[in-house]
């Protein structure tokens, strides 16, 4: 691992995904800039950023569970809305498309018993407790979207064998138009706290509405059709939008699926050891390890300390735990393990 620079020492040490390769970045691997940077921005946002994360446990789960409150009032409107409509049209796409807003507004369930399952205390069975609820709820949610694309796009072919009239289709265009606005309002407000938080699943959710936007544009892209004489046009495009959003979706299982996993962002690890360093006679960090349990932090590192006894050792790691407690958002745990200088760690 690192030294400060103003110290010289000749320990031999590997630390696997943590080893510093002198190069500063952010741990994300995406595109920048362009129509594609733009897509993956859009699409797969980050998930958090620890300097701005919210520190106090029950603040983070308290905005998550306000924010899924929220967002099902909001979809649950947009629901009724196009409901109504589609007792004026009659129009199988829209009737598809108010299905669909539905289900996603029914989502904020699962996520709504994690956050609170996540608040429950640790146990001698789950000793980390019951953070990783989260991100269980967030592989559920990506089953969700996957089979609305599977549906979708089961609509679209249905379309092509069974053509069917499309009734006052300007009012299609201000259903499309709702149901875009409503999904788009609540992916905005599920991103920005998921980011806030450090809560990948409902970062998830909030892309999954954000797709649902787009698919309800295709009501409104259809209708046009209609109003220009080409029929087929809304279930080309109900095909098209379903293959983007399996094709989308990639990015959002790599992420809960990289979290079940223990990844955590390099640039993360290098902010983490970045403190460390800064702590009072820390001369190397050794080993560093952090882990997401939910949207909360825990971990654990080894450092050399420049003491001459195991208690000043013992009480200058103490000092160096509280400091990244204190300086990085979202650490729950942080446990330091002394080494003094000219003395080998067993």
């Amino acid at each position: 691992m690192r030294q400060r620079p103003d110290h010289e020492h000749s320990h031999s040490h590997s630390h696997g995904s943590a080893q510093h390769d002198g190069h500063e970045h952010d741990g994300h691997d995406h595109p920048h800039g362009g129509v594609r940077g733009f897509l993956f921005d859009l699409f797969v946002p980050h998930t958090h950023d620890a300097a701005d994360s919210i520190d106090d446990a029950l603040e983070a789960s308290t905005a998550g569970v306000r924010a899924l409150k929220v967002s099902l009032v909001v979809l649950l409107a947009t629901t009724v809305v196009q409901a109504v409509i589609v007792a004026f049209t009659g129009s199988v796409a829209l009737l598809a498309d108010t299905i669909h807003n539905f289900a996603d507004a029914l989502t904020a369930v699962p996520l709504w018993v994690a956050f609170v399952l996540g608040r429950r205390v640790a146990t001698r069975r789950y000793t980390y407790g019951y953070g990783r609820a989260e991100d269980l709820a967030g592989m559920f949610i990506v089953v969700v979207v996957a089979l609305s694309a599977v549906v979708a796009a089961w609509e679209a072919i249905d379309r092509f064998v069974h053509p069917r009239p499309v009734e006052q289709p300007w009012l299609l265009v201000a259903a499309g138009l709702i149901g875009f606005a409503g999904n788009e309002a609540v992916a905005v407000y599920r991103i920005r706290v998921g980011r806030r938080i450090g809560s990948a699943a409902l970062v998830a959710d909030g892309v999954h509405a954000r797709l649902d936007g787009f698919t309800s544009l295709s009501v409104v892209l259809g209708a046009v059709g209609v109003l220009v004489g080409l029929p087929l046009a809304d279930p080309i495009i109900g095909l098209l939008i379903a293959v983007s959003i399996l094709a989308l979706l990639w990015g959002t299982v790599k992420a809960i699926g990289a979290r079940l996993m223990d990844a955590v962002e390099p640039g993360l690890v290098d902010r983490v050891e970045h403190v460390l360093l800064d702590s009072d006679r820390v001369v190397e960090v050794r080993t560093l390890q952090l882990r997401w349990t939910g949207h909360r932090l825990v971990g654990a590192a080894t450092v050399l300390v420049d003491a001459t006894d195991l208690a000043a050792a013992s009480h200058l790691a103490e000092h160096a735990a509280a400091h990244v407690r204190t300086a990085v958002g979202n650490v729950d745990e942080f446990t330091v393990t002394p080494a003094p200088v000219g003395v080998a760690p067993r």
